[in-house]
């Protein structure tokens, strides 16, 4: 982790300030979850952001040999984790108990491909019977890329979120060498090289993801997702991207709320 200062930007302060007074608040959710968010028992406060403007480095890898590229795994993972603290730090600012449709999103700018953007944006929200009563083991305010949806049937169902959890690994895989490579024209065979390669980089991003919420002091993780990208390393250096939100159990909570809940239209 950076040892960067986290904190709310100068130029968010007056919107934060804004939307802490009552004025008007801001939100990216859906008319629909907005709605089952209320529900649930949360009021919206504002979206928060957080960002980070990081420079990847360079690490090279032996061209025949399966292997972690640990410099380029941990900047993917400073960064969002940057984006994510000045994120929650917004939602501190506005006295939360928690951000709800948190997303992260990458994006490279003009000017170097080896510099990108990570942001992390959701919408800021307290509990309205008992503030503070949701909030992360930690005492600052859980993260969650639930949908309103999601977190109205988990908050009914007993549960509440905790963090939203990641587990990165960029992994070089070992080119095959010509032999292998002839052997294979015409049949249908599996890669063993291959294979055992990103097999051992989706464990290892699994892996980080549930030690996270092992230390946020989970019981379990909903909604995981595995996503894999090459970004600007190639076609043989891979990014796989394990998210999910951690949650923990608490006594039911009942409300006036009907028993079902509608799909949301895609």
């Amino acid at each position: 982790m950076s040892d960067t200062p986290v904190g709310v930007a100068p130029a968010a302060q007056g919107r934060l300030a804004d939307s802490a007074s009552g004025k008007c608040f801001t939100s990216d959710l859906s008319v629909n979850e907005f709605l089952l968010v209320q529900e649930a028992g949360f009021d919206p406060l504002g979206m928060v952001l957080g960002t980070s403007m990081y420079h990847i480095g360079i690490q090279v890898a032996r061209w025949g040999q399966s292997q972690e590229l640990t410099v380029l795994s941990q900047a993917m993972y400073s960064a969002r984790e940057l984006a994510m603290a000045r994120m929650v730090a917004e939602a501190e600012a506005l006295q939360a108990d928690g951000i709800v449709g948190v997303r992260l999103d990458m994006q490279m700018y003009v000017g170097g491909q080896e510099m990108m953007e990570f942001l992390a944006a959701g919408t800021a929200v307290r509990w309205r019977q008992d503030p503070g009563r949701f909030r992360a083991p930690s005492g600052r305010p859980f993260t969650s890329d639930l949908s309103g949806q999601d977190l109205f049937t988990v908050i009914r169902t007993g549960h509440f979120p905790v963090a939203f959890v990641l587990g990165t690994c960029v992994y070089h895989v070992a080119h095959q060498s010509a032999l292998q490579s002839l052997r294979q024209i015409g049949r249908n065979v599996e890669m063993p090289l291959y294979t055992q390669a990103i097999y051992e980089a989706r464990e290892l991003a699994m892996a980080r993801m549930q030690h996270e919420a092992e230390a946020a002091q989970a019981t379990g993780v909903v909604g995981v997702q595995l996503t894999t990208a090459n970004h600007v390393w190639g076609e043989h250096a891979v990014e796989f991207l394990a998210l999910g939100t951690a949650v923990r159990s608490f006594e039911r909570v009942e409300s006036a709320a009907p028993g079902f809940v509608l799909p949301l239209a895609p």
